[in-house]
């Protein structure tokens, strides 16, 4: 498959390692591999998660409302962006955070429109604030300004090389998913993307690629098609 424009989704421990919330090395790897994709020829947009700074569904939500989590987890997604933006910056690359709704001074609102023109101009986006809806996750966010770009694929960069029948870190017998049908995916309910970002992405052909991000120079096989990985598109 050739790409033209692609949403990389990443969690927010791809950031992070054992004992540092934001790992130097990591970051430099990852904006040094964006920027070797980005002289292919290829626009990247890019949706980050807040694990590494907070979780909602971790959160006490005896006390915590909510929606309260939700938000917040929304604003820990604007932290990580605005670091990755200036990690792209220093590698030479234009850059600049979007989201939902403003938040001055690291981000402006996002308008579908103006996203096309940074991106056909050179810049790597980062879409922050989720949907600027609770209720709905990052892997939604993704999905969403995926299909809103016209992104020729989305590419979700996780800490194993694939999907799996079961946990390959927990059973030595676990499968890796070569090819996945939507419907298998949500059928099997296979911890990929949550359900709302796969039914998006079914309803409007929108082909995933799940593989490894923990060697950032992955990404830059994924554009190659070099890259182990599971793809989740529409049967032929």
């Amino acid at each position: 498959m050739k790409f033209t424009r692609i949403l990389l989704k990443l969690s927010g421990e791809a950031l992070m390692s054992e004992d540092e919330q934001y790992c130097h090395s990591k970051l430099t790897a990852l904006a040094q591999a964006i920027v070797q994709v980005t002289e292919m020829g290829v626009q990247v947009g890019i949706v980050v998660g807040a694990g590494n700074i907070f979780r909602a569904r971790s959160a006490n939500l005896e006390i915590v409302d909510r929606v309260t989590a939700d938000n917040v987890g929304m604003l820990a997604t604007v932290m990580n962006a605005a670091i990755v933006r200036d990690y792209l910056r220093g590698e030479g690359l234009q850059s600049r955070v979007l989201s939902p709704r403003e938040q001055r001074p690291l981000t402006k609102s996002f308008a579908r429109d103006e996203a096309l023109e940074l991106m056909n101009r050179g810049h790597v986006l980062l879409f922050a604030g989720g949907t600027g809806n609770p209720y709905f996750t990052t892997d939604s966010a993704a999905a969403l300004r995926a299909l809103e770009i016209s992104a020729d694929v989305l590419v979700k960069g996780t800490q194993v090389d694939g999907v799996y029948d079961k946990d390959p870190n927990k059973f030595d017998d676990a499968k890796r998913f070569e090819v996945l049908d939507y419907s298998q995916v949500i059928d099997q309910r296979l911890q990929v993307m949550d359900l709302t970002a796969v039914t998006l992405c079914e309803d409007q052909g929108l082909p995933m690629f799940v593989f490894d991000i923990s060697d950032p120079q992955n990404l830059v096989k994924v554009i190659e098609g070099t890259q182990k990985g599971t793809w989740i598109k529409k049967e032929s």
